[in-house]
């Protein structure tokens, strides 16, 4: 089994900032990609940012400037870093891993159960 769990959610006013993290624990033999996306109400998920086991990153324009994603590997935890934080921004942001597991050679995606991000104006 392989778990992800997020935390760092919150509420906080607009301009402020948040550090989301997220902890991978379980058969973990390798973690691939990881991420962070985000639900609004009567929205799709989508994406916020990603990064590779390389480190190589990739943001959606919406918060491309505002936000750094980071990765422990040693720890197998990705961090989301979110500043001048918008209304906008308020969502439930889950994270995502692309693991290996153990006795296993193929790429599966976990997610965490989500924490709420709350931006008032």
């Amino acid at each position: 089994q392989v778990q992800l769990v997020e935390s760092g959610g919150g509420l906080v006013q607009a301009g402020g900032s948040l550090r989301l993290s997220c902890a991978a624990s379980g058969s973990i033999r390798s973690i691939n990609d990881m991420g962070w996306y985000r639900q609004a109400p009567g929205k799709q998920r989508e994406l916020v940012a990603s990064i590779t086991n390389g480190g190589s990153t990739n943001y959606a324009d919406a918060v491309k400037g505002r936000s750094t994603i980071s990765r422990d590997n040693a720890v197998k935890m990705v961090y989301l870093q979110m500043n001048s934080l918008k209304p906008e921004d308020t969502a439930v942001y889950y994270c995502n891993a692309k693991v290996t597991r153990y006795y296993y050679s193929d790429f599966i995606t976990y997610w965490g159960q989500g924490t709420q991000v709350t931006v008032s104006s």
